[in-house]
């Protein structure tokens, strides 16, 4: 596919969603990615909801392995090894995101790879990193979820046990750029260098990332949370005190919640509006254009006085009585008028059809030789000289290995040998 990379050859080892995810970025970008799938193929295909079109071809697999060609290859025989070792010759990067003791165990470590292919990025993503106690455990993004914080600061419970951000797996996906970042900026030091190299990425280290202001801390200046860590966590657990209660006594040591009514959704009318007031102007702004008086403008104000923080909890309720005498719509134009940022809440369902996505190519369509008409998102930029177009859809199972194989070299007999000894299906 047309783009920045077109020319880059990505063999991808990868399962679920993580590595799919980062291979489908380079393929948005233009590379060619080829996706080495094993004999049972990739468990997504089967596994993730939504068989859309038969039982390897699952919905979850489609969107996260559009733009790829798909081979089955036996990597635990003779044949299927000298195959990949083959490919491996004329590639440019590999991403994989296996358990750290599989790849040796296949042949598709990076010793092994970059001996054929000294220029060769090798990409791997692990769950937490090669180094560490943790090194070798399986993970899945629910479990960093859990293991980094992300669910008990996210506030989302059910019967008093926090759940996973699940709109989206956030460490997968965000491991996913991590992918397509590091991958371009090796090919940049390849292309000055010579040199290929290593890229070692995990889903710990997205999901810290993600959470980048949270777990950023100033020792002389601790937030609530943080002394509320240092002081009182461990004497809670020393003391044996459940779960639930410290997870109460961690809700309650939240931030000053300043300025949290210009940061959040209002019911309107007929509808839901969502406001997004980041600066004191725009907060002045809104407060002007609903008429309310706020006395955190004030000349003098002290953000932590008792009365400002009782003030800023019942401006939420002032502020949601206000929006309930308008529709949606006259809150849109009274403060779009103002200058102030907002936009109507949506189901993700509706943005398939959505005029400002598609007047933006944020929503594209292709084909799946088997599911039939996608759509989905378009890619993640729009590039003057090197513009992306996304025109081939996920693959079906296996279903370019004659393909891959014989631009590759090999024959059509020795193409029919290899699938008669199992070594390709």
């Amino acid at each position: 596919m047309p783009g920045p990379l077109e020319g880059v050859r990505v063999l991808e080892f990868t399962e679920i969603i993580a590595g799919p995810v980062g291979g489908m970025f380079l393929a948005d970008f233009g590379a060619d990615v080829i996706k080495i799938e094993p004999p049972w193929g990739d468990p997504w295909r089967s596994t993730s909801p939504g068989q859309a079109g038969g039982p390897n071809e699952s919905r979850g697999f489609i969107a996260v392995n559009r733009g790829k060609r798909s081979i089955r290859v036996d990597l635990t025989k003779p044949g299927g090894k000298s195959v990949v070792h083959k490919l491996v010759e004329s590639a440019d990067v590999i991403v994989l995101n296996h358990r750290p003791d599989v790849p040796a165990k296949l042949g598709i470590d990076y010793e092994t790879l970059s001996a054929i292919n000294p220029r060769i990025i090798y990409c791997e993503v692990t769950a937490y990193g090669r180094m560490g106690p943790n090194r070798e455990l399986p993970g899945y993004d629910v479990i960093v979820q859990a293991m980094t914080g992300m669910m008990t600061s996210e506030g989302h419970d059910v019967d008093g046990l926090p759940r996973s951000v699940n709109v989206s797996p956030v460490s997968d996906m965000a491991a996913g750029y991590a992918i397509m970042m590091s991958v371009s900026a090796a090919l940049y030091y390849r292309e000055r260098t010579g040199k290929g190299q290593k890229i070692e990425n995990s889903l710990l280290q997205n999901s810290l990332r993600m959470q980048q202001s949270s777990l950023t801390q100033l020792d002389d200046y601790p937030t609530p949370r943080q002394a509320w860590r240092a002081e009182d966590l461990p004497a809670l657990k020393e003391a044996g005190v459940g779960f639930s209660d410290i997870y109460s006594a961690y809700r309650e040591k939240r931030n000053n919640p300043e300025f949290a009514a210009y940061y959040q959704p209002y019911e309107t009318s007929d509808w839901v509006i969502s406001i997004g007031c980041l600066s004191n102007p725009l907060r002045q702004k809104m407060a002007n254009a609903l008429g309310v008086d706020d006395i955190r403008f004030e000349p003098g104000y002290d953000r932590e006085s008792p009365e400002s923080i009782k003030f800023a909890e019942n401006l939420i309720l002032t502020y949601r009585k206000v929006f309930l005498g308008k529709t949606t719509d006259e809150w849109m134009t009274i403060l779009n008028d103002a200058g102030v940022p907002c936009g109507p809440m949506r189901f993700i369902e509706e943005m398939v059809y959505d005029e400002q996505a598609l007047a933006n190519g944020m929503i594209v369509e292709t084909t799946h030789s088997i599911a039939g008409n996608t759509r989905g998102p378009g890619p993640l930029s729009n590039m003057s000289e090197s513009p992306m177009e996304i025109t081939r859809g996920a693959p079906a199972f296996g279903e370019h290995t004659n393909e891959i194989l014989q631009e590759a070299g090999y024959s059509a007999a020795e193409v029919e040998a290899l699938k008669g000894n199992e070594d390709v299906f």
